[in-house]
């Protein structure tokens, strides 16, 4: 039977690079979308179902909806997510909340609401797509954004301790500079002849969800520049 994975944010930038990689390697892909136009060029390829990462309730509601129509649960991508300048002199406590709601909350839920699925297969897959920010504080990010990707990095952690026994795998997917509209226009980003291409991380994506329980990969880091500890 195809396995079904439920992707967030998987319409557009790097999430539609994700979903086209997975529906070519054979997946079954259920995508949260806040725009359901955004399915449209999937074709058949995809179903969809609405969802808000700011609303608690959308979460359980995609899940439960994808298990209806699939009949099973075998793997999630947390892509969705949102970047804000936030540090010491610049942002507001409301994008502050933003980026907590979108880049923490909403994965948390999503994994929490999934998770009796994901054990009951056997080998349910999580892969949070974090970012090198998760793994260091640099000058000039903002605060706010690598404060909610640590965080990021941490529940991952959690969800492999929860559903290890069951072989439930997660991994903390954490690229460097990807070249999507997420970065487009920050002062200082890294040259576009140097960042990541959205197919790129998405054959990681695909090689991680892959992987037999025997190789349980709780991190995967993708540099686009030299740092000695990353």
């Amino acid at each position: 039977m195809t396995k079904v994975v439920m992707v967030s944010g998987g319409g557009r930038g790097l999430g539609a690079a994700i979903t086209r990689g997975l529906i070519d390697a054979g997946w079954t892909v259920s995508l949260g979308l806040r725009d359901l136009s955004q399915a449209n060029q999937f074709g058949d390829a995809v179903s969809a179902q609405a969802f808000d990462a700011t609303d608690p309730a959308s979460a359980t509601a995609w899940v439960d909806a994808t298990v209806a129509r699939h009949g099973q649960l075998n793997a999630i991508v947390n892509n969705a997510g949102i970047l804000r300048m936030v540090d010491f002199e610049q942002g507001t406590e409301d994008d502050l909340d933003d980026l907590w709601a979108i880049n923490v909350k909403a994965p948390f839920r999503l994994i929490k609401a999934a998770m009796p699925h994901l054990r009951a297969c056997g080998e349910g897959r999580v892969v949070n797509i974090a970012s090198t920010d998760a793994k260091r504080f640099r000058q000039g990010t903002s605060i706010g954004y690598s404060m909610t990707k640590h965080a990021l990095h941490v529940l991952t952690q959690a969800t492999r301790a929860a559903g290890y026994d069951d072989g439930v795998r997660a991994t903390a997917l954490c690229p460097g500079a990807i070249d999507t509209d997420l970065i487009a226009n920050i002062p200082g980003v890294t040259p576009k002849a140097d960042r990541l291409t959205p197919e790129t991380v998405a054959g990681l994506v695909t090689m991680l969800l892959a992987l037999p329980n025997q190789a349980s990969v709780p991190e995967l880091v993708a540099n686009t520049r030299y740092e000695s500890l990353i």
